[in-house]
């Protein structure tokens, strides 16, 4: 009677392991570009611009639904042009970013499709602008030190490597005065090896 109680139980744990009841945890690093645009009901046009990111990853998660949380430093490039002058201000920044996301993965054996969105925040760490001599003197944005967003994307796992596409809705505003209702939206394709 032990041994059939005890193999019940080892069925059992086997069972919930297999089911992902149990939360499984792994960790990864990334790397990719992205291309960069803002969003401006301004007197001003927009480019995207390619610019880049790098960081780390982790995720969490149980019977198919799991969080993703990442730190990555990320190079963003974008242009805005004056709809009067053509004058052409190529903006910059280097930020830290956190994206906290909820997903879902369908597949087996390590190989799958996920889904994923949630909200991001960005610590601008710098910010560089190059103005036309014409348009420095009337345009000089002042950005803000953090931003938010919210993340749209789908990837794919095959075993240890990942490949993200992602869309990255601005929220709030990024510039203090200068360029007023401007945020930033941007695309991102990324490469991911999972460590643990």
């Amino acid at each position: 009677m032990k041994k059939l109680l005890l193999s019940f139980l080892f069925l059992g744990l086997y069972t919930a392991a297999s089911a992902q009841i149990v939360p499984a945890f792994q960790l990864g690093v990334k790397a990719g570009v992205n291309l960069a645009k803002f969003n401006t009901e301004n007197r001003f046009g927009s480019d995207n611009r390619t610019g880049f990111y790098g960081g780390l990853w982790g995720r969490v998660g149980a019977a198919g639904i799991h969080f993703q949380p990442e730190l990555y430093i990320s190079g963003k490039n974008t242009e805005l042009t004056s709809d009067a002058t053509g004058e052409v201000n190529e903006v910059n920044f280097t930020s830290l970013d956190v994206p906290l996301l909820i997903g879902t993965k369908i597949g087996a054996a390590g190989i799958g499709a996920r889904l994923n969105t949630g909200p991001m925040v960005s610590f601008i760490l710098s910010k560089d602008q190059k103005f036309g001599q014409a348009a420095a003197n009337i345009y000089n944005g002042n950005f803000k030190n953090q931003a938010f967003g919210w993340q749209f994307g789908a990837g794919v796992d095959v075993r240890r490597i990942s490949l993200d596409l992602r869309y990255e809705l601005g929220l709030s505003k990024l510039s203090k005065d200068g360029y007023p209702d401007t945020k930033l939206n941007l695309f991102t394709l990324g490469l991911a090896l999972r460590v643990l």
